[in-house]
């Protein structure tokens, strides 16, 4: 199977994948979509097993092969990657497991690897899990939105948020209907990684107002991989993309065209 997708921008630019949060589809790259494709990236953005356009999965799978089977059917050797929360997990996976694919991480708020998670984000989970258990859907989207979007988020993007996250809900029972508690899912256990394997050039942000456990990966990232450096955002919850818009697709570009810029050889013309 294929992932549900988008591409834009210039045929012969170079590849950009853009990878959604768990809470989210695809559309949360709405604002950044149009910009970087202007900006002369070819755009890819995709939705995970169950999220947006993609069914839920009826076999064994994992996402990072996934992304790479459609990168694969679009002919695209090599991406950059910018990854949200559980898409910047994957990101950093594709990375360690096929570094020669990546040619750039942005990594906004990003899950890790082998990470333990704290007492409150364990507290997180079993708050959703009990109102899933109690079939309150609509509470726990909504619970996951409050969550999840710091404080510069507005009504209309905590609406997308939620509703997103109610979608993909209702995705995944109407591929299971007897399976409330998740366990039919078919995602291969991830894969032992080593991070130093990971050898693209990498910003890793965080959010001052998101949970401890992200802020933390974030720090940590530039003294696991060997290119990595951090900034933290003093305004940003979870999903700063959408928190706000502007501000990240300016901070992408930025990033973007210095890294291909350098990498740029004399064949190759730089974006922007």
């Amino acid at each position: 199977m294929i992932l549900s997708h988008d591409v834009d921008g210039p045929a012969d630019g170079p590849a950009l994948v853009l990878l959604h949060s768990s809470v989210c589809d695809r559309r949360m790259w709405e604002p950044q979509w149009r910009p970087l494709a202007e900006a002369g990236f070819r755009v890819v953005r995709a939705d995970f097993r169950s999220c947006g356009g993609s069914p839920a999965a009826t076999a064994p799978y994992s996402d990072e092969d996934d992304v790479l089977a459609l990168l694969d059917a679009l002919g695209v050797a090599e991406a950059a990657f910018v990854g949200s929360s559980y898409g910047g997990r994957v990101a950093l996976r594709i990375a360690a497991l096929r570094p020669e694919r990546v040619t750039a991480l942005a990594l906004l708020c990003a899950g890790r690897p082998g990470h333990e998670p704290s007492p409150a984000l364990q507290a997180f989970a079993e708050a959703e899990e009990g109102l899933i258990d109690e079939g309150e859907l609509d509470a726990a989207a909504s619970f996951n939105a409050r969550t999840w979007l710091g404080p510069e988020a507005d009504g209309k993007t905590r609406r997308l948020v939620t509703r997103m996250q109610r979608e993909n809900f209702a995705n995944w029972f109407a591929a299971h209907p007897s399976d409330q508690d998740g366990e039919a899912d078919h995602e291969l256990p991830e894969p032992a990684l080593d991070l130093r394997a990971v050898t693209a050039p990498t910003l890793a942000v965080g959010g001052a107002h998101d949970l401890s456990d992200f802020r933390q990966i974030a720090a940590g990232l530039p003294g696991l991989l060997p290119r990595a450096r951090h900034r933290e955002l003093p305004w940003a919850g979870h999903l700063p993309s959408l928190e706000r818009p502007a501000e990240i697709t300016a901070l992408l570009l930025d990033f973007l065209r210095e890294e291909h810029d350098h990498d740029a050889s004399g064949e190759r013309t730089a974006v922007g």
